[in-house]
């Protein structure tokens, strides 16, 4: 497999902190990279090692196979595009100038591909309008767009959907799956909003506390994410001997709830909770949601 971004044993420490504790971490070509932690969970900091914001205190990464300690590195850096913490775009400018601007920083030829570019992130019509009108969605699509001149084969955004509209998030996710999809472009978004990430990611790479702990594919979480039945019933001391008796996996959540890992015989498991006097009250299907697996891997508490 070939990656775009490899990282190992990253440390990133500040005066009395440490933000990257021993990083290591792989994204395959090709890949949207959901890169999930809390806020503070060092996400940013390595955005900003990855993209020479910030330099590393030990431990190394490669871009496109180059370390960051070889000369070669910057030319890996102009295959990628960043939007960090906040869309770097000048507020008193339109989208077209915006981009212009970003070309002439770039040392691009001409303003082959301004408007191509204005088409696919959905800003064509805006015309003269300044960005400081723009709504937050247009500005991080505007962000994007800044991103994308010269061309980048990956691309790495830093909690794109922060603060957007659900019509701002939709637009945002159609853009992100456009890219990867119809461009090929590998994308790392950095997020701790699951759900929408749930919706792109075709690799996870899951963060606390400066540490990676876990990196797999959309495939095995969703392997990793069982199904469950939620029973309630009248006594969950009851319902746990029996289901001990039957040698089935659970959880109990409360003095009437349960979390029960496998695909139960309704009459059978009836009868035997009827036979010590507790009753069945209700059964559904459920699917642990990212957020519970992440929760699951890194514990509930504050850090």
């Amino acid at each position: 497999m070939e990656f775009v971004l490899r990282t190992k044993d990253l440390v990133k420490k500040y005066r009395g902190f440490t933000a990257l504790s021993g990083l290591t971490m792989s994204i395959p070509k090709g890949s949207i990279y959901g890169f999930v932690g809390r806020n503070g969970a060092g996400k940013t900091t390595l955005i900003r090692l990855i993209t020479g914001l910030q330099m590393p205190t030990s431990g190394e990464f490669e871009i496109y196979g180059e370390k960051n300690t070889d000369k070669k590195i910057n030319d890996s850096r102009k295959r990628m595009g960043a939007v960090v913490e906040t869309p770097a775009i000048y507020l008193d400018l339109s989208a077209k100038d915006n981009l212009r601007q970003q070309y002439r920083v770039l040392g691009m030829p001409d303003f082959k591909g301004i408007d191509e570019l204005l088409e696919l992130v959905g800003l064509a019509d805006t015309g003269r309008k300044k960005a400081k009108h723009f709504s937050l969605g247009m500005r991080q699509r505007l962000g994007i767009a800044v991103a994308l001149c010269g061309n980048p084969d990956f691309i790495v955004l830093d909690e794109p959907v922060n603060g957007l509209d659900p019509q701002g998030i939709i637009d945002i996710r159609e853009l992100i799956l456009k890219l990867n999809h119809e461009r090929n472009i590998t994308i790392l978004i950095s997020s701790h909003i699951l759900e929408e990430l749930s919706k792109l990611a075709t690799h996870y790479g899951f963060i606390d506390g400066g540490k990676m702990i876990r990196e797999m594919s959309a495939e095995e979480l969703e392997n990793a994410c069982r199904k469950s039945v939620r029973m309630t019933v009248t006594d969950t001391g009851v319902l746990s001997r029996a289901l001990d008796e039957m040698n089935i996996e659970y959880k109990i959540l409360d003095s009437q709830t349960a979390d029960v890992f496998a695909k139960l015989n309704f009459t059978q498991i009836a009868l035997k909770l009827s036979e010590q006097g507790c009753e069945i009250v209700t059964m559904e299907e459920k699917d642990e949601s990212l957020e519970s697996f992440y929760i699951s891997l890194v514990g509930g508490g504050e850090k």
